[in-house]
């Protein structure tokens, strides 16, 4: 190990490895490919980055856009505490080290990529994305390290990191970290790695010794009254929940409880995260309520207890939420609450993590119940009195700059602008406030008279329009003045158009003709004529009937019209009254139309002439015997050029 090195782990007080660094550091430095299995909180972080800073700061200054190493991480959270925890020991060793992640700016990630990068901290997400876009040229990577491999797998990320494996050249070293090595991990490793060297630490019984595991099966209705009388101890506690939803009504029943809790999940913003977390570690917010994603995202030094109020999902988050606590070496209690529809579960998910944990069932709220809960867990009843919410501080730009101007600009300067009429000893400058000061007035002497000369003008045009308006007024008034009486009468023998009252108004005539002139009375009107085709209006009791000898059309009485005869002719005259109509005697008889001279004969069935004759055999009704009335059957279809009637068809 490089002295630089050495001396910057002396002045951060580390002097002793732990597990894992004691056990990968020498194979790393070597330039082997490492395969560390190791629980949350062992110590990995300093395990590969130490040796990769150290082999980094003999390569030379790097080439922009080309990275010498990278360090993929599921969780932005963690990459900024992995950069963070690294950041001291690559100043020391003149080592450019830079973060890259999403939800950060990228083009300032883009910008430091162009000045060079020896180690790049990234998700695998954004990496891939400037890969994409040619920022990034992963073509000088000489070293790669796979930090929570398996959360990366369970997260969805194996396109992204086969993707940036398959673009590193090969030969170069691969360090991977996980707690689990199977499934995607393992074909990873058969993949990507040459013969790696295997440290497994996760057998030792140094974690086991120092962190203690307890079951509670607690009924429904006291699930989070016990969950708040555990987090009332002393002590940071992590509080693990399923939804985001969930995470923050927890929290707020947990402040109107009297728990100061903040809220930690993925659709916080980045601002909001970064406050979280720093007044978590800062010891100003002593419970953390948050998802999985801030399983493995949250690196705070004595963290007492870690309680789960939805236990997880199979035994693998379980060992990631419990690596929340008992980290380097020191002592912690995983607490998990289960109802009794999930003991089986809860069950199979400790004998799959390997683990005994301390079973007890609480039956109720009563006083020796709630004293086994205090005596478990360290808890106690919650003071009652709400707490407000923890404020985070938002920066001016809303994008998470500090804001700027803040600080002094000089020597017994308050922050404000030095006046323009100070000299540069500090002292008044009246030469410059007399040049000053007459500028002024003379641009205040201009501007007045200008508004003055204005307002002037603009007062004679108003004056001009209402003189305008009144002289336009003078006439329309004047004959406004004249009296109803002094009005010229009108002449009725002029064309133009009269008025009358009701009573004098000239009836309409029935026929109307442009030349003629309406009488005054409605009786003086001439009688109508009934040889004119014009149509004459009638009273209801004065109608007369029609003699057939007009051809205009004659409006009867219900019981003055003529009747309908049966067989209708075109040429035919009804008659005035309806009982006055011939018998019908049929199609055959003569005397149907014996009283129409003017009708035609009706045709025979069998003549071409429609001569009168006999019916047809089988039609019905005899020869010279009545038919009923009705509607005469038609003859036969003729044909249109001889006459004749169409042959039947056989």
């Amino acid at each position: 190990m490089p002295d630089a090195l050495v001396g910057a782990l002396s002045r951060a007080g580390i002097e002793t490895t732990f597990p894992i660094q004691s056990a990968t550091i020498a194979d790393a430095l070597a330039g082997r490919d490492v395969l560390g299995k190791a629980r949350t909180g062992s110590g990995k972080t300093l395990g590969f980055g130490l040796p990769a800073i150290a082999r980094l700061a003999e390569t030379g200054r790097p080439e922009a856009n080309k990275p010498r190493a990278i360090v993929l991480v599921p969780t932005r959270e963690l990459a900024m505490q992995v950069n963070d925890a690294l950041e001291p020991y690559a100043h020391a060793m003149h080592v450019s080290l830079r973060l890259v992640a999403g939800g950060l700016s990228m083009s300032k990630q883009i910008q430091a990529l162009d000045r060079g990068v020896h180690l790049l901290v990234a998700t695998p997400g954004r990496l891939a994305d400037l890969v994409r876009r040619g920022d990034a040229d992963l073509s000088d990577v000489s070293l790669v390290v796979l930090d929570e491999a398996d959360h990366m797998a369970d997260m969805g990320f194996m396109e992204e990191i086969t993707e940036i494996l398959a673009r590193v050249p090969k030969g170069g070293q691969r360090l991977l970290f996980s707690a689990t090595l199977d499934g995607d991990v393992d074909r990873i490793v058969s993949a990507y790695m040459d013969n790696p060297v295997l440290h497994d630490v996760t057998d030792g019984g140094d974690a086991t010794a120092t962190m203690t595991h307890v079951g509670l099966n607690v009924p429904p209705h006291l699930k989070y009254q016990i969950a708040n009388r555990i987090v009332s101890r002393e002590g940071r506690t992590i509080v693990f929940v399923r939804t985001k939803l969930g995470c923050d009504r927890i929290a707020g029943q947990m402040r109107e409880a009297g728990v100061n809790a903040i809220a930690l999940h993925g659709d916080k913003t980045q601002v909001e995260r970064n406050a979280a977390i720093s007044g978590f570690r800062a010891g100003t917010v002593p419970v953390l309520v948050a998802t999985d994603v801030a399983a493995r995202g949250i690196h705070v030094d004595s963290v007492d207890l870690v309680m789960q109020i939805d236990p997880p999902a199979d035994h693998k988050d379980y060992t990631h939420r419990a690596g929340r606590t008992a980290r380097a070496g020191e002592a912690g209690m995983v607490v998990t609450l289960v109802l009794p529809h999930q003991r089986k579960t809860v069950d199979r998910l400790f004998e799959g993590a390997g683990i005994e944990p301390l079973f007890r069932k609480i039956r109720g709220d009563d006083a020796e119940s709630m004293a086994m809960v205090d005596q478990l867990t360290g808890g106690h009843e919650p003071s009652g009195i709400p707490v407000p919410e923890p404020r985070v501080p938002r920066a001016a730009n809303g994008r998470g700059r500090p804001e700027r101007g803040g600080g002094s600009r000089g020597r017994g300067d308050t922050g404000r602008r030095p006046s323009r009429n100070m000299s540069e000893g500090g002292r008044w400058d009246s030469r410059r406030e007399d040049a000053g000061t007459s500028r002024a007035r003379e641009d205040f002497a201009r501007k007045e008279s200008e508004l003055a000369e204005r307002e002037r003008r603009l007062t004679m045009r108003e004056q001009e329009l209402t003189a305008r308006a009144e002289a336009t007024r003078a006439p329309i008034a004047t004959n406004l003045g004249a009296s109803r009486d002094d009005r010229p009468s009108y002449d009725r023998k002029s064309n133009d158009r009269k008025p009358y009252s009701r009573d004098d108004r000239p009836a309409k005539s029935s026929s109307w003709n442009k030349g003629s002139k309406p009488t005054t009375s409605r009786d003086d009107r001439p009688s109508s004529d009934r040889k004119s085709y014009d149509h004459k209006p009638y009273g209801r009791d004065e109608r007369s009937s029609g003699t057939g000898a007009s051809n205009d059309r004659k409006p009867y009485g219900r019981d003055e019209r003529p009747a309908k005869s049966s067989p209708w002719n075109k040429n035919s005259k009804p008659t005035s009254n309806r009982d006055d109509r011939p018998a019908y005697k049929g199609r055959g008889s003569d005397a149907s139309n014996s009283s129409r001279p003017d009708s035609k004969a009706p045709r025979r069935a069998g003549s071409p002439g429609g001569a009168p004759g006999s019916r047809k055999k089988g039609s019905g009704s005899k020869q010279g015997e009545e038919a009923t009335p009705g509607k005469a059957k038609k003859p036969p279809k003729q044909s249109n050029r001889s006459g004749k009637p169409r042959p039947k068809k056989k």
